[in-house]
């Protein structure tokens, strides 16, 4: 299923090889999500696919094994006010930076990718990297950075959740469900909504 991005970037010499995603880029609340992750090359976990095509419940299972096997990772996120300040590719190549920056092995040191392979993007950086379209279903370490940054940020919707009830936002995680529109619509938008995002409901 997956081609072999990181077996031939390795044979070329690189070592640390990072794959990258993103998740929440189209939600009307909340923070846009990244994860940097590196994945040892010659021990891969059977069943990995890309988040969207897996259950609640396999992304749970899978993000403890992720996490457990991963040689480093980093979490980047940036919030509703910085997206609406500078648009939402922006954000998420800043998000996508944070990620990078916060890679760290068990130990908690900081570690410096030799290359990175990143979901259908391209951002600023001196590290030599790979856009890849549609790379979560192509490639492993970015399959497994998808699934470590949707359980992220679903668990951070359903603790936002409880400080923002009347949006139902453990439900469908910020996305522009029905639900989300109408409650938008009866109580307005919150501070974490983007405002941005919220032309086609209303004049806020």
């Amino acid at each position: 299923m997956f081609e072999n991005f990181e077996e031939e970037y390795s044979k070329l010499g690189y070592k640390k090889i990072v794959g990258i995603d993103e998740v929440g880029r189209g939600t009307l609340f909340g923070d846009v999500v990244t994860c940097a992750v590196i994945m040892p090359i010659d021990n891969r976990i059977e069943g990995i696919r890309d988040s969207k095509k897996l259950s609640e419940k396999k992304r749970e299972k899978f993000y403890g094994i992720i996490l457990e096997k991963a040689l480093a990772v980093g979490i980047g996120r940036v919030d509703s006010k910085t997206i609406d300040s500078v648009n939402i590719k922006v954000a998420t190549h800043l998000a996508m930076s944070k990620a990078i920056n916060n890679l760290r092995d068990k130990n908690g040191n900081e570690v410096i990718p030799d290359i990175l392979l990143i979901d259908a993007e391209k951002i600023e950086s001196d590290i030599p990297q790979v856009s890849i379209i549609k790379g979560d279903d192509k490639c492993y370490s970015i399959a497994c950075a998808s699934i470590v940054a949707k359980v992220y940020r679903d668990r951070l919707c359903k603790k936002w959740a409880l400080d923002y009830p009347n949006y139902g936002l453990e439900k469908h995680k910020g996305y522009a469900t029905k639900l989300h529109r109408e409650a938008i619509k009866l109580y307005g938008p919150s501070d974490m909504h983007r405002k941005s995002f919220l032309k086609n409901i209303g004049d806020w």
